[in-house]
């Protein structure tokens, strides 16, 4: 099963990607990652992108994309993988999809996320990280996991610890703009890619509003 994954950030995209992944048994795909493990084996498209990278350039797409298909065409993706991170606008969606058809790779879901912005951005900005483990679920914005009262204080919800503390890049309201600008643009951004698909794939569509255990049975039950 090959699928790609959209959801703004906040959305809760990765956590799901994580459950699909566990799931299906199928190797959860990030651009980030691939970028990485090019640069630091040194193959011909790693150091090609890392030229672009260290002048603080984007990675053109001629790029990106034959290090995506190099990589979905790894043995551990034989029984499907789960592409996130990538495209980001329509033109890369474009990219991808001639992409795929040339080398008559089957792309057979697209899953998307579906959050408003403004609580989209709540989300990120009510992320709060336990001291003990920083994969300790806490958020002020969501009632599932809303940090624990102790004192009159706010404590992990999952350990107790008295040490919570935010990330200085979730409070960061220009750069969650930013990343949200393009994400929300149905013209030439993320949402304009995902319509590109829809005309193409099945695409699966999910409230991202309730709690993360009612998305994903809802998405397990819609991918069957």
């Amino acid at each position: 099963m090959n699928i790609l994954i959209f959801g703004p950030n906040g959305s809760g995209k990765g956590t799901q990607g994580a459950i699909v992944q566990k799931k299906f048994g199928v190797p959860h795909i990030e651009t980030g990652v691939i970028f990485r493990e090019n640069i630091s084996k040194g193959t011909e498209l790693g150091k090609q992108a890392k030229g672009f990278i260290d002048k603080g350039e984007l990675v053109p797409d001629d790029i990106t994309v034959p290090m995506i298909l190099n990589r979905l065409k790894e043995a551990d993706c034989a029984k499907g993988w789960l592409l996130d991170g990538f495209p980001r606008n329509l033109i890369q969606a474009e990219a991808l999809w001639g992409a795929l058809q040339k080398e008559n790779i089957q792309l057979d879901y697209v899953i998307e996320i579906i959050l408003d912005r403004g609580t989209a951005k709540k989300r990120i900005m009510g992320r709060r990280l336990c001291a003990v483990d920083n994969n300790h679920p806490n958020n002020i914005f969501i009632d599932a996991i809303k940090p624990a009262e102790k004192n009159g204080k706010m404590v992990c919800r999952v350990c107790g610890s008295e040490k919570l503390s935010t990330r200085a890049d979730d409070q960061d309201e220009a750069a969650i703009d930013k990343r949200h600008n393009i994400y929300y643009d149905t013209k030439i951004g993320t949402l304009a890619a995902v319509n590109y698909f829809k005309e193409r794939v099945k695409v699966i569509g999910l409230d991202g509003l309730p709690g993360v255990k009612e998305v994903s049975e809802s998405l397990m039950a819609k991918l069957g």
